[in-house]
């Protein structure tokens, strides 16, 4: 075994571990088959594209979507609405008629992409194979992204039963069958979060109310009307939960509301009876493994900082879905995976062995690297850079809700008003190659980052 320059363990053979080394070098590897491998995977399998490798840790495709049994899927996609396990299965079915080859049960451990080289190595393990070591000339990242726990957010007090993620509750009651508990509080307004209020409602326990740290709810809209207004469960913004207690099964919560610093104001204080606590306080992009080929991270998004292909700072090396960034809706998903599968696939046409050269093309020495941060009031911005002039998609979270905000890339002569902007809902601003010449011609001029912005016209 030996750390790479990351940091991460890295498996040798070493005698007592058999590295079969395969020869066949892969077109296209995706790791991940959520719905952004999946959608990846079936538009390579369209662009006729031979020799594609899907890879999953898991026994199933799908990631998250067979346990999320409620509708509101599909509607961009396929202009109509159906559940996360209808979703999943159009694609699952979508692939079994290709020639991608799907390894399932195997988990890709490390990436070694070594310059000069025209293919990439993949270390993976699996119970039937053992480890191997699979070559490929371009990679998809799709992996996916996890839930906040109660230790990354410090909730203080006892460690009783019943603290659980409101994503493994839902697999719990819509996958794996039983309940959690019948006296339920939710803290965090995420979606899963006020998916399952409706879903623990509907199975008939007693949600005792969402309660929210921020002054704002930060899901879908629709998700505050449909599953906590419908059901008349209330929703506390500006509050925590300050305590746990509970000896081997959790008795009761402290919640206290918090002042404009976010800081418990305790005279506040009060205590409420339950048996099961539900965190719905973020997710983090699953990155462990980007990393060990050294990939530049956004501290923005917890993702990959990309170009406007969905390329990697590693050359051939493409990611999307949550490990990306964070998306609020399937379908957002499902579009940004064709279009990385199709930049992977315009890599291998163009680039197969050459090097410095983005999957457009050749990028001009003047265009090297224009960078995109987030400005006045925006959470992050994908992607972050851009390095060719082209029709180009930016995908922007706002960090506050804002009422006719006005969106602005600063160089740059792009603006449009918003009427009405939620950090639960991605803001998807369109620039065509005409608006890209001119924030490059801007940026040659004052080498400064490209600022995102959006200008408050009111808060909500």
């Amino acid at each position: 075994m030996s750390l790479n320059p990351a940091g991460i363990l890295i498996l040798q053979n070493t005698g007592w571990i058999d590295l079969q080394q395969s020869e066949k070098i892969y077109n296209i590897t995706i790791i991940g088959a959520g719905p952004a491998g999946l959608a990846a995977a079936c538009r390579c399998a369209e662009l006729q594209v031979e020799d594609v490798l899907l890879i999953e840790r898991d026994s199933y495709t799908g990631g998250i979507l067979p346990q999320c049994i409620h509708g509101g899927f599909g509607l961009k996609i396929f202009n109509t609405e159906l559940t996360g396990p209808q979703y999943c299965q159009i694609f699952t079915d979508k692939l079994e008629k290709t020639d991608v080859c799907l390894k399932l049960d195997t988990m890709a451990l490390s990436i070694e992409s070594r310059c000069g080289l025209p293919y990439k190595e993949v270390i993976i393990a699996s119970r039937q194979d053992g480890f191997q070591s699979i070559k490929t000339r371009t990679l998809i990242l799709a992996l996916g992204c996890r839930e906040r726990t109660r230790g990354q957010v410090m909730i203080p007090g006892s460690r009783p039963a019943g603290v659980y993620t409101a994503g493994l509750v839902q697999r719990m009651v819509n996958i794996e069958g039983f309940l959690p508990g019948r006296e339920i509080v939710i803290l965090g307004s995420g979606d899963i979060g006020l998916i399952m209020a409706r879903r623990l409602s509907l199975e008939g326990c007693k949600v005792k109310g969402v309660f929210e740290l921020m002054p704002f709810s930060t899901g879908l809209l629709r998700n505050i009307s449909q599953c906590l207004e419908d059901f008349n469960i209330e929703l506390h913004l500006s509050h925590t939960v300050t305590n746990i207690y509970g000896d081997k099964r959790l008795e009761a919560i402290e919640v206290c509301r918090v002042d404009e610093g976010l800081k418990p104001i305790r005279s506040s204080a009060r205590k409420i009876k339950c048996d099961t606590l539900l965190l719905s306080v973020g997710l983090i992009p699953e990155n462990e493994l980007s990393k060990t080929c050294g990939i530049d991270m956004d501290p923005y998004t917890g993702g990959p900082k990309v170009d406007e292909n969905l390329q990697t700072s590693q050359e051939g090396i493409f990611s999307c879905g949550n490990s990306l960034f964070v998306y609020d809706l399937v379908d957002n998903v499902t579009i940004d995976a064709y279009m990385a599968a199709e930049n992977a696939v315009s890599y291998i046409s163009v680039n197969r062995n050459k090097s410095n050269i983005s999957a457009a093309g050749p990028v001009p020495a003047e265009v090297a690297c224009v960078e995109i941060i987030p400005g006045e009031n925006v959470l992050h911005v994908v992607p972050q850079l851009i390095k060719s002039a082209r029709d180009t998609v930016f995908n922007i979270r706002a960090r506050i809700p804002l009422r006719n905000a006005v969106l602005e890339f600063s160089p740059g002569s792009f603006s449009k008003r918003i009427q009405y902007v939620n950090p639960g809902e991605m803001i998807i601003a369109k620039l065509t190659k005409q608006q890209i010449e001119e924030i490059i011609a801007e940026n040659l001029n004052s080498k400064e980052p490209v600022k995102v912005s959006l200008k408050r016209g009111g808060l909500s």
